[in-house]
């Protein structure tokens, strides 16, 4: 048995698809259970090769009742509460970053500058594990119910400092829509007056609101039978990556070097602003880095990346 941990969100763990992925290709005969936010179950099932999923809240102790595992992995942080909470299944052996503060001396070293896929995947290089960072891609979900072919546009994230105004989301719905695109907008329950208020100032139908209205497995079906993804660093832009969709993914104040899509597909594009002469945040409304963005600049790249998209043939309709 091997016990994996990545209790966290959705771009938490897609970008810990190709980690996972070499421990099913590496241990073909062992079960593998996965500890992670009962919620993203449909996110799971995607990324296929996952035996167990152990609904796992955060950094609360663990459920574990079976026998101890062979492998434990922490896919979810440097430790030391994550190392800790692994360590009470008593595994043989634990495949983690080192740290002194948990007991743990073997394992690469933290690095705060890698990107969040190559993290993972230097962890089980260190181990004599073989990865495959480009290994992003998610099963593709039946779009039963699901409208096909339409721009998700998605102004929401947990964070503050990471969400576009939804002014100018708006007023790209309201320009895409004039170039014929079918736009909706998607969301969480929480975030539906934000997305009511997006539709609203973009002349959109009320049906074109979709947050609250889909569970993960319906909005990562959305999202892989998109013509088009815009959306801040969060977990929608992930999927838009793990289904090849073309999106345009505005970033700020994360470094896209640490969160964003492959730079080497032109049907992703990313848009940073950090290298400006902006404004220290004032922690109210959006950082600085996407408030310097504008609608002008979001609609380019959106031509950039449909062009990239008729030129590759990268993207399912």
């Amino acid at each position: 048995m091997i016990l994996t941990l990545r209790a966290l969100g959705v771009g938490d763990l897609a970008t810990a698809t190709p980690a996972l992925r070499a421990l099913r290709a590496t241990h073909p005969d062992h079960e593998i259970t996965l500890a992670a936010p009962g919620w993203l179950a449909p996110l799971v099932n995607l990324i296929g090769g996952i035996d167990h999923h152990l609904h796992t809240p955060g950094l609360d102790p663990l459920t574990w009742t079976g026998p101890p595992p062979d492998i434990a992995v922490n896919l979810h942080g440097r430790g030391p509460q994550s190392h800790r909470m692994l360590a009470t299944t008593r595994p043989r052996r634990l495949l983690a970053h080192t740290n002194p503060d948990a007991g743990h001396h073997d394992g690469p070293a933290w690095r705060d500058d890698d990107h969040e896929i190559d993290r993972w995947c230097h962890l089980l290089a260190w181990y004599d594990i073989p990865t495959d960072r480009t290994n992003l891609e998610l099963h593709r979900p039946t779009p039963d119910g699901i409208p096909t072919g339409v721009t998700v546009l998605h102004p929401g994230s947990k964070i503050v400092a990471k969400r576009w105004p939804p002014e100018r989301f708006a007023a790209l719905g309201r320009e895409l829509t004039g170039r014929g695109h079918r736009v909706v907008v998607t969301g969480s329950a929480g975030e539906r007056s934000v997305a009511e208020r997006v539709a609203r100032l973009a002349g959109l139908p009320g049906d074109a609101v979709l947050a609250g209205e889909t569970n993960l497995g319906e909005l990562a079906a959305l999202v892989a039978y998109a013509r088009l993804v815009v959306s801040g660093d969060t977990g929608v832009a992930h999927l838009a990556t793990g289904y090849r969709t073309a999106s345009v993914v505005l970033f700020g104040p994360v470094a896209p070097a640490r969160w964003g899509p492959p730079p080497d597909r032109p049907w992703h594009r990313v848009i940073w602003a950090a290298s400006r002469d902006d404004p220290a945040w004032d922690g109210v409304g959006s950082h600085p880095t996407l408030a310097a963005v504008g609608v002008d600049e979001v609609l380019a790249a959106v031509d950039e990346v449909e062009r990239a998209v008729r030129v590759s043939g990268a993207v399912a309709a």
